[in-house]
């Protein structure tokens, strides 16, 4: 399904894609090159964020989709979809981090928000994210989306999720009425 807003052109991952996201997803979230937008966890996590199998595992789940943001041509940015019942959970978001601050993970986001509720008929949005990251959760605050206060552990010991940098890490449910 492609759908254009403005210069972004959205589809449906491939398998031919996993190799891009992959890289796109680590330079939002990891190392150096993650400190060149504001969504970095570089202080918090080190090691992968994402790996080919998860994201392949995310492309051909039949309740997944990896929303695919194309500008001219290249991979600017993706998110995860995935339909549980009544809702629909977000995750694997990234924006390149170069094209980070203008403007467009507000555009990707609410375009992920109508697909989601257009293609399964959902109510609301659900995301987890790592409580500590209080400036990226007052941003998805500013979108719509409510602290639950309901947090799950993270997986201290799985360093497919990366290796945590201090003790403290915790993922908060935070929820977006879609109606």
């Amino acid at each position: 399904m492609d759908t254009t807003a403005g210069r972004l052109t959205y589809r449906d991952a491939t398998d031919t894609d996993v190799d891009e996201i992959v890289a796109l997803i680590e330079s939002a979230y990891r190392g150096d090159s993650s400190r060149a937008g504001w969504t970095t966890e570089a202080d918090i996590l080190q090691g992968q964020r994402t790996d080919p199998e998860g994201v392949l595992e995310v492309i051909k789940s039949p309740d997944s989709r990896l929303l695919t943001v194309e500008r001219d041509g290249t991979i600017v940015a993706c998110c995860q979809l995935e339909h549980r019942g009544a809702h629909a959970y977000f995750g694997m978001f990234a924006v390149s981090p170069a094209l980070q601050g203008a403007g467009m993970g507000k555009e990707i986001i609410a375009e992920a928000e109508r697909q989601a509720s257009e293609a399964w008929g959902v109510t609301e949005m659900h995301m987890t994210v790592i409580s500590v990251r209080e400036d990226l959760i007052a941003w998805y605050e500013r979108r719509g989306y409510r602290r639950t206060g309901e947090t799950t552990p993270f997986p201290y010991g799985d360093e497919r999720f990366g290796i945590p940098q201090r003790d403290d890490l915790r993922f908060e449910l935070l929820v977006k009425p879609l109606v």
